[in-house]
Protein backbone atom coordinates (compact mmCIF):
# COMPACT_ATOMS: atom_id res chain seq x y z
CA UNK A 1 0.00 0.00 0.00
CA UNK A 2 2.95 2.42 0.84
CA UNK A 3 4.80 1.82 -2.48
CA UNK A 4 1.78 2.09 -4.16
CA UNK A 5 0.95 5.42 -2.61
CA UNK A 6 4.87 6.81 -3.35
CA UNK A 7 4.57 5.58 -6.58
CA UNK A 8 1.38 7.42 -7.12
CA UNK A 9 3.49 10.64 -5.67
CA UNK A 10 6.28 10.35 -8.17
CA UNK A 11 4.09 9.84 -11.20
CA UNK A 12 1.96 13.15 -10.16
CA UNK A 13 5.32 14.98 -9.64
CA UNK A 14 6.74 13.81 -12.96
CA UNK A 15 3.27 14.50 -14.64
CA UNK A 16 3.19 18.88 -12.93
CA UNK A 17 7.07 18.91 -14.15
CA UNK A 18 6.54 18.17 -17.50
CA UNK A 19 3.19 20.11 -17.77
CA UNK A 20 5.12 23.20 -16.27
CA UNK A 21 7.87 22.92 -19.05
CA UNK A 22 5.35 22.58 -21.70
CA UNK A 23 3.85 25.52 -20.62
CA UNK A 24 7.30 27.70 -19.92
CA UNK A 25 7.64 26.48 -23.58
CA UNK A 26 4.81 28.08 -24.52
CA UNK A 27 5.23 31.54 -22.81
CA UNK A 28 8.69 31.20 -24.78
CA UNK A 29 7.08 30.99 -28.16
CA UNK A 30 5.15 33.97 -27.08
CA UNK A 31 8.09 35.81 -26.60
CA UNK A 32 9.79 34.59 -29.79
CA UNK A 33 6.92 35.79 -31.61
CA UNK A 34 7.09 39.28 -30.17
CA UNK A 35 10.68 39.52 -31.38
CA UNK A 36 10.26 38.63 -34.16
CA UNK A 37 7.53 40.81 -34.92
CA UNK A 38 10.15 43.47 -32.88
CA UNK A 39 12.85 42.86 -35.56
CA UNK A 40 10.88 42.66 -38.88
CA UNK A 41 9.79 46.34 -37.71
CA UNK A 42 13.20 47.57 -37.15
CA UNK A 43 14.03 45.98 -40.53
CA UNK A 44 11.30 47.93 -42.33
CA UNK A 45 12.20 51.32 -40.06
CA UNK A 46 12.85 54.40 -42.56
CA UNK A 47 16.11 55.42 -40.51
CA UNK A 48 16.41 58.19 -38.17
CA UNK A 49 18.67 60.77 -36.20
CA UNK A 50 20.25 59.16 -33.61
CA UNK A 51 19.16 60.38 -29.92
CA UNK A 52 20.53 59.02 -26.38
CA UNK A 53 16.85 59.38 -25.96
CA UNK A 54 16.12 56.69 -28.39
CA UNK A 55 14.65 53.71 -26.90
CA UNK A 56 13.28 51.24 -29.58
CA UNK A 57 14.92 47.88 -29.65
CA UNK A 58 15.82 47.55 -33.47
CA UNK A 59 14.99 50.80 -34.80
CA UNK A 60 17.34 51.67 -37.53
CA UNK A 61 19.43 55.36 -36.92
CA UNK A 62 21.55 57.23 -38.56
CA UNK A 63 24.66 59.87 -36.91
CA UNK A 64 27.59 61.62 -37.82
CA UNK A 65 30.70 62.14 -36.32
CA UNK A 66 33.76 60.45 -35.35
CA UNK A 67 35.24 56.82 -33.77
CA UNK A 68 37.50 56.49 -30.57
CA UNK A 69 39.91 53.67 -31.89
CA UNK A 70 41.90 54.40 -28.68
CA UNK A 71 39.49 52.17 -26.71
CA UNK A 72 38.08 49.96 -29.16
CA UNK A 73 36.53 47.02 -27.49
CA UNK A 74 37.03 43.39 -28.82
CA UNK A 75 34.17 41.65 -28.16
CA UNK A 76 34.74 37.28 -28.04
CA UNK A 77 32.15 35.91 -30.71
CA UNK A 78 32.14 33.20 -33.25
CA UNK A 79 30.74 34.17 -36.63
CA UNK A 80 28.06 32.23 -39.19
CA UNK A 81 30.38 29.59 -39.70
CA UNK A 82 31.26 28.79 -35.75
CA UNK A 83 35.05 30.12 -35.88
CA UNK A 84 36.01 31.80 -32.83
CA UNK A 85 36.89 35.85 -33.46
CA UNK A 86 36.01 39.20 -31.84
CA UNK A 87 33.22 41.61 -32.41
CA UNK A 88 34.77 45.13 -32.92
CA UNK A 89 33.13 47.73 -30.60
CA UNK A 90 34.17 51.18 -31.15
CA UNK A 91 33.00 54.42 -29.00
CA UNK A 92 31.93 56.65 -31.72
CA UNK A 93 31.08 60.67 -30.27
CA UNK A 94 28.55 62.52 -32.78
CA UNK A 95 28.39 65.84 -33.59
CA UNK A 96 25.78 66.69 -30.52
CA UNK A 97 28.25 64.93 -28.64
CA UNK A 98 26.58 61.94 -27.54
CA UNK A 99 28.24 59.10 -27.38
CA UNK A 100 27.34 55.36 -28.83
CA UNK A 101 29.08 52.20 -28.88
CA UNK A 102 28.96 51.08 -32.50
CA UNK A 103 29.50 47.22 -33.32
CA UNK A 104 31.35 47.00 -36.62
CA UNK A 105 31.61 43.61 -37.05
CA UNK A 106 32.94 40.15 -37.06
CA UNK A 107 37.10 39.94 -37.11
CA UNK A 108 39.18 36.88 -37.30
CA UNK A 109 41.42 37.10 -33.91
CA UNK A 110 44.34 37.67 -35.76
CA UNK A 111 43.28 40.66 -36.89
CA UNK A 112 43.09 42.15 -33.31
CA UNK A 113 44.42 45.44 -32.39
CA UNK A 114 45.69 45.68 -36.22
CA UNK A 115 45.00 48.94 -37.79
CA UNK A 116 43.45 47.95 -41.29
CA UNK A 117 40.49 47.35 -39.57
CA UNK A 118 40.22 51.06 -38.49
CA UNK A 119 38.06 53.48 -41.38
CA UNK A 120 37.87 56.78 -41.40
CA UNK A 121 34.16 57.16 -42.16
CA UNK A 122 32.09 59.86 -40.46
CA UNK A 123 28.57 59.18 -40.98
CA UNK A 124 27.04 56.04 -39.79
CA UNK A 125 23.69 53.84 -39.87
CA UNK A 126 22.55 50.92 -37.92
CA UNK A 127 20.08 49.30 -36.02
CA UNK A 128 19.93 49.96 -32.32
CA UNK A 129 19.99 47.05 -30.22
CA UNK A 130 19.55 46.93 -26.35
CA UNK A 131 22.44 45.18 -24.65
CA UNK A 132 22.25 41.69 -23.57
CA UNK A 133 22.96 40.94 -20.25
CA UNK A 134 25.32 38.55 -19.10
CA UNK A 135 24.09 35.47 -18.11
CA UNK A 136 26.06 32.87 -15.69
CA UNK A 137 28.11 30.64 -17.97
CA UNK A 138 30.30 33.66 -19.33
CA UNK A 139 34.09 34.64 -18.32
CA UNK A 140 34.80 37.53 -16.94
CA UNK A 141 36.38 40.18 -19.07
CA UNK A 142 39.74 40.40 -18.87
CA UNK A 143 40.02 44.10 -19.37
CA UNK A 144 43.73 44.17 -19.46
CA UNK A 145 44.08 41.81 -22.45
CA UNK A 146 40.82 43.82 -24.00
CA UNK A 147 39.52 40.46 -24.51
CA UNK A 148 35.75 41.24 -23.48
CA UNK A 149 32.34 38.58 -23.09
CA UNK A 150 30.05 40.85 -22.35
CA UNK A 151 29.50 44.70 -22.63
CA UNK A 152 29.32 45.91 -18.72
CA UNK A 153 28.37 49.54 -18.85
CA UNK A 154 30.12 50.15 -15.60
CA UNK A 155 33.49 48.53 -17.53
CA UNK A 156 33.54 50.28 -20.16
CA UNK A 157 33.30 53.68 -18.16
CA UNK A 158 35.76 52.90 -16.56
CA UNK A 159 38.24 52.22 -20.01
CA UNK A 160 36.38 55.15 -21.83
CA UNK A 161 35.81 57.41 -19.03
CA UNK A 162 32.27 58.22 -20.59
CA UNK A 163 28.98 57.13 -20.33
CA UNK A 164 26.94 55.02 -22.98
CA UNK A 165 23.26 53.86 -23.08
CA UNK A 166 22.28 50.39 -23.00
CA UNK A 167 21.76 50.40 -26.62
CA UNK A 168 24.57 49.30 -29.16
CA UNK A 169 24.58 50.21 -32.90
CA UNK A 170 25.45 47.27 -35.46
CA UNK A 171 26.67 49.02 -38.00
CA UNK A 172 24.92 48.32 -41.52
CA UNK A 173 25.99 51.61 -44.47
CA UNK A 174 29.46 49.57 -44.77
CA UNK A 175 31.02 49.05 -47.66
CA UNK A 176 34.17 46.97 -45.81
CA UNK A 177 34.27 43.14 -45.48
CA UNK A 178 36.71 43.70 -42.28
CA UNK A 179 35.07 43.93 -40.17
CA UNK A 180 32.23 41.59 -41.19
CA UNK A 181 29.08 43.27 -40.65
CA UNK A 182 26.82 41.44 -38.11
CA UNK A 183 23.64 40.48 -39.76
CA UNK A 184 20.37 40.90 -38.22
CA UNK A 185 17.46 38.96 -39.60
CA UNK A 186 14.31 37.85 -38.84
CA UNK A 187 15.48 34.01 -39.32
CA UNK A 188 15.52 33.56 -35.32
CA UNK A 189 15.17 29.44 -34.42
CA UNK A 190 11.42 29.32 -33.42
CA UNK A 191 10.78 25.49 -32.06
CA UNK A 192 9.24 26.27 -28.94
CA UNK A 193 5.87 25.10 -30.20
CA UNK A 194 7.46 21.64 -31.04
CA UNK A 195 9.14 21.33 -27.49
CA UNK A 196 6.08 22.42 -26.14
CA UNK A 197 4.22 19.34 -27.65
CA UNK A 198 7.20 17.70 -26.75
CA UNK A 199 6.44 18.06 -23.00
CA UNK A 200 2.91 17.74 -22.84
CA UNK A 201 2.75 14.53 -25.35
CA UNK A 202 5.65 13.02 -22.21
CA UNK A 203 3.35 13.76 -19.80
CA UNK A 204 -0.27 12.31 -21.54
CA UNK A 205 1.92 9.21 -21.63
CA UNK A 206 3.06 8.81 -18.17
CA UNK A 207 -0.77 9.44 -17.28
CA UNK A 208 -2.44 7.09 -19.73
CA UNK A 209 0.76 4.18 -18.70
CA UNK A 210 -0.10 4.99 -15.57
CA UNK A 211 -3.86 4.24 -15.56
CA UNK A 212 -3.35 1.03 -17.67
CA UNK A 213 -0.74 0.16 -14.76
CA UNK A 214 -3.62 0.86 -11.84
CA UNK A 215 -6.26 -1.24 -13.96
CA UNK A 216 -3.70 -4.60 -14.09
CA UNK A 217 -3.22 -4.17 -10.38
Amino acid sequence: MKKSFLFTIFVILFITLFCILGTWQLYRLQWKQDLISEINYGLNSTPIKYSKKINKNYQRVVSEGKYDFNNQIYLYSLNEKGQPGFDVITPFETIESENILINRGWINRELKNKPKINVTEKKIQGLLKKNTKKNMFKPKNNIEKNIWFSINLEEVKKVTGKNYTDFIVYLENTETDVPSPKKITINVPNNHLKYAITWYSISISILFYFLYFRRTQ
